[in-house]
């Protein structure tokens, strides 16, 4: 059933997209850090770099910060702060992005600990920078503002173990749905993105997880043409306690 509602919920996000779109190859690395400090509370570094599929052009980079509380075993409250910033190839350069972000999280293992799954509701308030070429120079014009609503839908299936259970290997199903919330000079779109992955994992004993995957980021625009990014995701996950 869980594999069914992916499946449908994809197959609905993905036909309120408009058909035309261009389609482009990028690589995602990502770093996330967990830090432990009592029972409840934990802290989280974050880092990423989105490239080209070549290797040779930034097109982003993130870092975020952010504290969280849990509730309960399942049950996570967090807020952070994110910057961002974002390559332009008319421009050819970076505009900047501060970011707010609150987030719940629901998670649970099932099949005797084996599989994971997790909901994800994160708010964000976005300032986004906006430049534009005056004289012959590129220049900060204004700041836009955003609010937007992630709903982030993660699954674990465990395939086989290592090592004397040292590490295990693990099938990924996740999606993202990014919805615009009001009205706001970014995208006027209800649905801003769509982030469908599919992939492996390498969980370590030691609280560190490696994932590879296929990540099919779909970006809607207002005014321009869509865009589809076919992207390797490379990712590794480290969990620390004090």
């Amino acid at each position: 059933m869980k594999r069914l509602f992916l499946i449908i919920n994809l197959l609905y996000c993905l036909s309120s997209f408009s058909q035309d779109f261009k389609q482009d190859q990028r690589v995602w690395f990502a770093y996330t850090g967990f830090l432990k400090v009592s029972n409840h509370w934990s802290y989280q570094a974050e880092a990423q770099f989105r490239m080209d599929n070549q290797l040779q052009q930034n097109q982003q980079n993130l870092f975020r910060l952010g504290a969280l509380y849990s509730i309960s075993s399942s049950k996570t409250i967090a807020v952070g702060n994110a910057l961002v910033n974002t390559f332009s190839n008319s421009m050819d350069e970076y505009y900047k992005e501060n970011r707010l972000w609150e987030q719940f999280q629901y998670s649970k293992k099932w099949n005797n600990d084996k599989n994971f799954f997790s909901h994800r509701f994160r708010l964000e308030q976005r300032w986004v920078e906006k430049k534009d070429r005056i004289d012959n120079e590129i220049k900060s014009i204004a700041t836009n503002y955003q609010n937007r609503l992630r709903y982030l839908n993660r699954n674990l299936f465990h395939l086989c173990n290592f090592n004397s259970e040292n590490a295990d290997l693990y099938a990924i199903i996740q999606e993202e749905v990014f919805f615009t919330l009001g009205n706001n000079n970014i995208n006027t779109k209800l649905i801003d993105q769509n982030r469908f992955l599919v992939g492996l994992g390498l969980n370590f004993k030691s609280n560190m997880r490696f994932e590879l995957g296929y990540l099919n980021n779909y970006i809607t625009s207002p005014s321009k043409t869509d865009v589809m990014n076919h992207t390797i995701s490379i990712s590794v996950t480290q969990n620390l306690a004090l």
